[in-house]
């Protein structure tokens, strides 16, 4: 490809509304165009990217045996209505009437469909296990879209969905999918985590959520420094071992606290730590249940953990005068003495004794504190969110790591969620109807083009990985006026091209400084720079982008050692 003829319009200024890096690389390096709020046009240079993207999760699905297909974009709400999800899903789900008035809604994920096309065309065990995926354009509404590709409104996504006859082999099929994700992420040359994460409104009993690591990441995961254990926050498990609750060795005493009120105000009033306070949460669920959570002052909730634990949707901090009518005080002053309503502590507070509560009154604290003593727990669980630091709970040796993550897969075992609630069902060995056991497994094709940006870039422009890279050379033409130097340039593009090699000609007539920025800009993996000086020593430049590295190398080696150099760069082996 010529760049005199290639749609590739850089930009020397960040625009104004491109707060993260992947955002306004991809619009200076022109990769994409904003359309409207969450909403991009691929560009030339930017869809060379999202192919070999979409290329790898073909080769890595169809190595694991799923096969491919495509689902409208168009879902009739008659099929959402039978999985329960029309009402449920929220105001992300687009929903519009065609002109007879019937409802649609704009797929944002196509669970509902695929199980319809299996209901109806597959009828016996024989039939599975069946693994169906497609690379289709998502809408979700998104009430606030930011960061460009990483959190649109439409967006393209490879969903794929298994369909097994019992548990035992739904297992097996996730087991491949997480296998062919860790090959496909791998393969992009991405530093990444397989993390064990919640399942969300997708709904199953099991997750993992694929981040690739970036400081720019919206996502806490912890990963052990010892073993694979790894999950985003909001999932991780904690080891608390077997704690017995301390003698009290302090009488409970009231403390005029006067306006100290937050955590770190109160420790220091008493020259205390904080984690020899106690904060009182007063918490409410989906269903108006109003508790109170205990937690160590230095901790925090996870409000996740703690929905799980009272089966309900979600969970929000009460509202000040829910506040007031359980504790009798304003907020910033609750303790569980007295309270009238459920107490759930965290496990860890067992472990402690002679500690520091709010007094439910203004102004007010307790301090000698003890449960069982002064007030009663309803219920201990794990409900505060993991730190670094916290130990493995799996190999029990290491520690928490803690890390930012971009979110770019996520596979769910399903289980017969949608299978029950449709009807999906399939004769098993003995003739008796069961309902099929599925799984779904989703990858932001452009999303992760955007995470690996995020991961790969300097003060330049964009260093993408080889695999993603939309060209492996650019040769670049200092004077394409000087016979010499044009000739010399154009063949070696012919003779790149020849061996199969991505190849961008910079024979555009602009200064070499210019050509030089753009070419970091762009950040095409490996620079030939074919100029008169050089030449005449029988030497053309070779720069590799990532490493900065520049070396002379003669013309009649220059071919074959680029051949080398990409053929390295891709090569990966599969992980069985």
């Amino acid at each position: 490809m010529r760049y005199s003829q290639y749609l590739l319009p850089t930009l020397k200024e960040t625009p104004a509304d491109a707060e993260v890096i992947s955002h306004q690389l991809m619009m200076r390096a022109g990769m994409i165009r904003k359309v409207a709020a969450g909403i991009y046009s691929y560009l030339p240079f930017g869809l060379r990217s999202l192919r070999k993207m979409e290329q790898i999760i073909r080769e890595e699905m169809d190595r694991a045996g799923a096969i491919e297909c495509l689902m409208p974009m168009a879902n009739p709400a008659e099929l959402w209505q039978e999985s329960g999800r029309w009402e449920k899903y929220g105001k992300e789900l687009l929903r519009f009437k065609d002109r007879k008035g019937a409802d649609f809604c704009m797929g944002p994920t196509h669970e509902e469909v695929i199980t319809d096309i299996v209901r109806n065309t597959v009828s016996s065990y024989k039939q599975l296990p069946l693994n169906l995926y497609q690379i289709q354009t998502k809408f979700r509404d998104e009430i606030r879209p930011r960061f460009g590709l990483m959190r649109g409104r439409e967006f393209i996504m490879k969903d794929a969905y298994s369909f097994d006859i019992d548990d035992s082999g739904a297992d097996t099929s996730y087991a491949k999918m997480y296998q062919a994700y860790r090959n496909i992420f791998n393969r992009c040359g991405l530093k990444f985590r397989s993390v064990e994460a919640d399942s969300g409104t997708i709904g199953g009993n099991f997750s993992h959520e694929f981040m690739v690591l970036a400081e720019s990441g919206e996502d806490a995961i912890v990963s052990c420094d010892s073993c694979e254990y790894a999950a985003n926050v909001e999932k991780a498990e904690l080891l608390y071992g077997e704690l017995e609750t301390p003698a009290a060795t302090m009488e409970l005493q009231s403390v005029d606290t006067p306006g100290q009120k937050s955590i770190a105000e109160v420790a220091t009033f008493l020259e205390l730590s904080p984690h020899q306070l106690l904060k009182t949460l007063i918490v409410q669920t989906a269903d108006d249940e109003v508790v109170a959570v205990l937690l160590r002052g230095d901790r925090e909730l996870n409000p996740i953990k703690l929905a799980n634990l009272l089966d309900t949707d979600a969970v929000h901090m009460a509202e000040d005068k829910v506040v007031k009518e359980v504790t009798g005080a304003p907020t910033g002053f609750a303790g569980p003495i007295g309270l009238k309503i459920k107490v759930i502590a965290d496990t860890e507070i067992k472990g402690m004794a002679d500690f520091v509560v709010g007094g439910n009154g203004v102004d007010l604290h307790f301090t000698g504190v003890n449960q069982g003593r002064d007030f009663t727990v309803s219920q201990f669980a794990d409900v505060r969110q993991a730190e670094a630091g916290d130990p493995c709970p799996r190999c029990t040796s290491g520690k928490f790591e803690s890390w930012r993550g971009i979110e770019v897969g996520h596979i769910f075992k399903l289980g017969t969620k949608y299978s029950e609630a449709m009807n999906a069902t399939v004769l098993d060995a003995q003739g008796k109807s069961q309902p099929l056991v599925m799984g779904c497994y989703g990858i932001g094709a452009g999303r992760t083009v955007a995470a690996a940006i995020e991961q790969n870039h300097d003060e330049n422009g964009l260093i993408l990985p080889m695999p993603l890279a939309p060209f492996q050379v650019l040769v670049t033409m200092v004077n394409p006026k000087d016979d010499q130097v044009r000739e010399a340039a154009e063949k070696l593009y012919r003779q790149l091209l020849d061996l199969g090699l991505e190849v961008l000609l910079d024979d555009r007539d602009e200064r070499p400084g210019i050509k030089f920025k753009d070419g970091d800009l762009i950040g095409i993996p490996l620079r030939v720079t074919v100029g008169a000086r050089s030449l005449k020593e029988g030497n053309v430049e070779l720069k590799e982008r990532r490493s900065g590295e520049v070396s002379l190398v003669p013309v009649a080696d220059v071919v074959d050692q680029l051949q080398q150099l990409v053929a390295d760069a891709l090569a990966f082996t599969v992980e069985s």
